[in-house]
């Protein structure tokens, strides 16, 4: 019996699209269909760095961006800021698809950011990258995530640029997925960090309420309320991430907690000056603004 050409050239067609879409996610990535247009000449040098974790017993690597001067003021010592990217993503992303650079060169020329060491960490846990689940930004049974960034990695990071000591010098934030680890981790570790932000992050976690930032900010004492400053954005387009972010922006308000909120157009997606990475390289100008001004005041003490 012959299969009608009809058949044949639909089935064809469906296999194509089929591996075009595995491709394009799997392989590639989901990249951007409009990306941010990057300057080639920004002055600043994006490294990959690895270390050997016990927390997670293998070899890991973060990025490290280190501020313009670095090499030039061997005395001097700087803010830290811990960058922690999305679902489907690694250590690179800032660089590779949000232009970190270029954004980092808007804010030292402008002087809305003072030099700062930025670093990346690739927050994948044990099951690695994948589109079909986040990274699991705490310590549970793909890893400990959470003691390797909020712990392991700070103590390494002292310990291999001249960093400013004091929590108060130390930020962390995050986009999408990122944004939850930041909170879920940051909120356990104010010994290390003082300053969190997140940008059409969560607050809620499905595995459980000991890993949602909207339980644990309750949790903390009086002092510690005190000693924490906060950005949150969300886009229009990412109706129940605003919502989350929204919810926990009243519970930080309820609860005393110096905190900044925005609502913006666009959010998640594939293409549009206001969606996907475009969104995220925007507002990151807002987020380290925001951190900028925290460190400023903190040096002028």
């Amino acid at each position: 019996m012959k299969v009608p050409k009809v058949l044949v050239t639909l089935t064809s067609a469906i296999a194509l699209v089929i591996a075009g879409g595995y491709w394009y996610v799997f392989i590639l990535g989901a990249p951007q269909l409009d990306p941010p247009q990057q300057q080639l000449h920004t002055g600043l040098k994006f490294q990959l760095k690895s270390f050997y974790s016990r927390a997670m017993a293998t070899v890991r690597q973060y990025g490290v961006i280190l501020p313009p001067d670095y090499n030039k003021n061997l005395h001097k010592r700087y803010p830290v800021i811990f960058l922690l990217h999305g679902g489907h993503d690694d250590a690179r992303a800032y660089v590779q698809k949000y232009a970190i650079l270029d954004v980092l060169e808007k804010l030292y020329r402008c002087g809305k950011l003072p030099p700062s060491i930025i670093i990346t960490p690739d927050g994948n846990d044990r099951r690695g990258s994948s589109p079909f689940y986040d990274p699991d930004y705490y310590d549970g049974p793909n890893g400990k995530i959470g003691t390797l960034i909020g712990s392991e990695l700070v103590q390494l990071v002292k310990s291999r640029y001249r960093t400013l000591q004091e929590p108060r010098f130390w930020a962390m934030g995050g986009i999408s997925s990122g944004g939850w680890g930041a909170f879920n981790i940051g909120l356990r570790y104010l010994k290390n960090f003082n300053i969190l932000f997140s940008h059409s992050g969560y607050f809620i976690d499905d595995s459980g309420v000991q890993n949602s930032p909207q339980q644990i900010v309750q949790q903390l004492s009086i002092p510690d309320r005190k000693r924490l400053h906060v950005y949150l954005d969300a886009g229009k387009g990412d109706p129940n991430l605003l919502a989350s972010t929204a919810q926990f922006h009243a519970t930080l308000d309820k609860l005393g907690i110096d905190n900044v909120f925005y609502v913006f157009p666009g959010g998640h997606g594939l293409s549009g000056s206001d969606i996907g990475w475009n969104y995220f390289h925007k507002h990151l100008l807002d987020s380290l603004s925001y951190v900028g001004q925290q460190f400023k005041k903190q040096l002028s003490v």
